[in-house]
């Protein structure tokens, strides 16, 4: 595979990493958002920082690749340092189902901007698997600072604000560095079910993603089936019992529905949110690797229903998700799953907010179980 013809879409080759690790090296900025997103109160974890940053420039003097920087920075050290602060425990499930040279397409619910990736990602590592390469947004990509660090971390870039041909031709070639990467490069391959994050709860993927995939495959007698199961599509369902910016997330969705859909973000919202996903408390969280799909499947929305069936039955339902179903629907169904729970104080979180947001928050965090429901329920 020549990467070099992706230049502009593939996460950093050796030339690009060399350069970024000499701008991170000498960039206060690396080491002040170092300290923003690993900061804690806690006089042990500040201790860890303050030895983690030490050892920072002779780690970044051994980085040669996007892999050395996920494995040894990313992957390695600052994904246990916010599972230590922000997180009660991080378990997954599935990877040892996996086969560990085959190269997968993982394809996962979003909730979170970073940390749905990087988790992944750390799961693969504790799998002794191969790391994969996320796509993500370009609006994302705000600054310098911030495209090295998603350029190190294996960052694909989608392009999203493109007119209507030059984004159908851009899409063409998005999948054609997917297959190229799978097939040929062995390599892995994070990317969501939909674009941006789920803001409800409802994670249903858009068949449009699938559909990109066979974009450059369907003239060449290459069959959609075989395009599917040649891509090792696995779902991935990842699952917070809490979600650090459920308001934000809730207000963001009710000012576009008092707005006719438009909600246009200040220039470092994306940013931030970020930031706050990684450093707030997010409870336990759980990841849950799917099978490959294997079958012989005929259109894209035939992929997407997969996908989605096999997410929302690989949730793991929290006591807040649980709760807060029993509470909007009248019923005391799943008591036992949320006895543990101060329900009063996890009510008080959203006492303040306008009732159609409020509303829409405990929804973000029902809406999992229903959708786990269904599935049970279908079969």
């Amino acid at each position: 595979m020549d990467k070099e013809k992706y230049r502009d879409i593939a996460p950093y080759g050796p030339y690009d990493v060399a350069q970024a690790i000499v701008r991170l090296r000498n960039s206060p900025q690396f080491m002040i958002g170092l300290g923003e997103l690993l900061s804690s109160d806690d006089a042990e974890a500040r201790t860890a920082i303050d030895a983690f940053k030490a050892r920072l420039p002779v780690i970044l003097e051994n980085v040669k690749t996007y892999e050395d920087f996920q494995r040894n920075v990313t992957a390695g050290m600052m994904i246990p340092t916010i599972l230590k602060n922000s997180v009660g425990s991080f378990t997954f499930s599935g990877a040892d189902l996996l086969d560990k040279d085959t190269p997968y397409l993982f394809i996962s619910n979003h909730r979170d901007i970073v940390l749905d990736c990087t988790l992944l990602d750390y799961a693969l590592l504790q799998s002794g698997m191969r790391l994969c390469e996320m796509a993500i947004g370009d609006n994302l990509l705000v600054n310098q600072f911030a495209t090295d660090m998603f350029k190190l971390n294996g960052g694909i870039t989608v392009k999203r604000d493109l007119p209507m041909r030059e984004k159908y031709l851009e899409s063409i070639r998005l999948s054609e560095y997917f297959i190229e990467s799978i097939t040929e490069a062995h390599q892995s391959i994070w990317v969501a079910q939909k674009s941006g994050r789920s803001k409800d709860g409802i994670d249903n993927t858009n068949s449009a993603i699938i559909k990109m995939l066979y974009l450059s495959k369907k003239r060449t007698g290459v069959s959609f089936a075989e395009l599917i199961k040649a891509c090792n599509i696995v779902p991935v369902a990842i699952s917070y019992e809490y979600d650090p910016c459920d308001i934000n997330k809730g207000r963001e969705e009710i000012s576009k529905l008092l707005h006719g859909g438009e909600y246009r973000k200040k220039k470092y919202e994306d940013l931030l949110n970020m930031l706050r996903g990684l450093r707030k408390y997010k409870g336990d969280i759980h990841l849950s690797f799917g099978t490959p799909l294997v079958d012989d499947f005929a259109s894209p929305e035939e992929v997407a229903r997969e996908v989605d069936r096999q997410i929302h039955l690989g949730y793991r339902l929290w006591d807040t998700n649980c709760f807060a179903y029993d509470y909007l629907e009248g019923t005391d169904r799943f008591a036992s799953r949320y006895a543990g729970l101060d329900t009063k104080k996890f009510l008080d979180r959203y006492k303040g907010l306008k009732p159609d947001v409020r509303n829409f928050v405990l929804n973000s965090y029902a809406n999992p179980v229903r959708s786990y429901l269904t599935e049970t329920n279908a079969n």
